[in-house]
């Protein structure tokens, strides 16, 4: 079974490590086959399997590509994947509903949102001990973190809400109310604009960063789920479930500006190295959709296992 179905339905940039494995690849959490797919980008095609138990959904990639973290939100977990030996390395008990997962851009912090104990745990990344858990909204899905690495936006699905945690004190600063049911969501590289997926209302919150208020609200297809940038954030593709497509939309004119055909019950979402090719996970087709955000085309279909789902960011930045 889906977990998302048991709840029906500060540092500079300069100073951050860069990436240390150049191969790009993109890691496919099967919830089905409870595998994680790694997908080399270069040719296509998966280059490898790896088991993780507990049903994986959330994925998030450390800055310098060495881990992969995934939760596992039947056995309440995360695991840690190194990216040279592709086994997992470590692996410890979170909470009880593990789901979304993030990792700061100093890669020293990981955060996992809970879905049943309305929390988000900070653990350090490398030992993967709980450092302390914040209150937040009911039911918190998606994370991110901002591009200074100062604050960590949380999507509260049955809160209707986002809430914005400071990182340097580990308190909630501020929440905003979305639409209806808030999933993925996405932040720009000036940390200006947070967009949030709202699953039940079928559009898009665009929430200024500062003063934590809804500034527009876009419409999109039906049930979006998660949300990524491409071409120098000009476009932000949003995937619907249950339309089987991908909402392009323009950043500028804040208006759906294409719908693109994927694979069936479409979900997470990241961009390329590139910032130019959109890898999208497929639930029902057990695929990944790759998108030219440019020509506004599907270029390639990669099969990668049974109930594809990759939430989070599953490509190194």
């Amino acid at each position: 079974m889906r977990f998302e179905s048991l709840a029906a339905a500060v540092f500079a940039a300069s100073a951050l490590p860069l990436p240390a494995l150049s191969a790009p690849f993109a890691y496919i959490s099967n919830q089905l086959a409870e595998t994680v797919a790694i997908v080399d980008t270069q040719v296509g095609k998966v280059a490898g399997t790896v088991a993780v138990k507990g049903k994986p959904a959330g994925v998030a990639v450390s800055p310098d590509g060495r881990r992969i973290y995934v939760s596992a939100p039947e056995s309440g977990s995360i695991a840690a994947i190194d990216a040279e030996t592709r086994k997992v390395v470590k692996e410890v008990k979170v909470s009880s509903g593990a789901l979304g997962v993030a990792v700061d851009l100093s890669g020293k912090r990981l955060f996992v949102a809970d879905w049943y104990q309305n929390i988000v745990t900070v653990l350090d990344a490398d030992s993967l001990q709980t450092l302390k858990t914040i209150t937040v909204g009911q039911s918190p899905s998606g994370l991110a973190v901002s591009p200074d690495n100062r604050w960590l936006y949380v999507a509260n699905r049955l809160s209707d809400s986002v809430s914005k945690i400071d990182l340097e004190h580990l308190t909630v600063a501020a929440t905003v109310k979305v639409g209806a049911h808030p999933f993925g969501l996405a932040v720009d590289s000036e940390g200006r604009r947070i967009y949030t997926a709202n699953v039940e209302s079928d559009d898009v919150s665009v929430i200024d960063a500062v003063s934590m208020k809804v500034a527009a609200t876009v419409k999109v297809q039906s049930r979006p789920y998660a949300a990524a940038f491409a071409l120098n954030d000009s476009r932000l593709l949003v995937t619907n479930q249950d339309s089987d497509s991908v909402s392009v939309i323009d950043t500028a004119e804040l208006k759906e500006h294409a719908v693109l055909d994927v694979g069936g019950k479409p979900e997470g979402i990241s961009t390329h190295h590139d910032d130019r090719h959109v890898y999208v996970a497929n639930w029902f087709d057990g695929t990944v959709s790759v998108i030219d955000a440019k020509s506004l085309r599907v270029v390639d279909t990669i099969k990668t296992g049974d109930g594809s789902r990759a939430f989070g960011q599953f490509i190194a930045k």
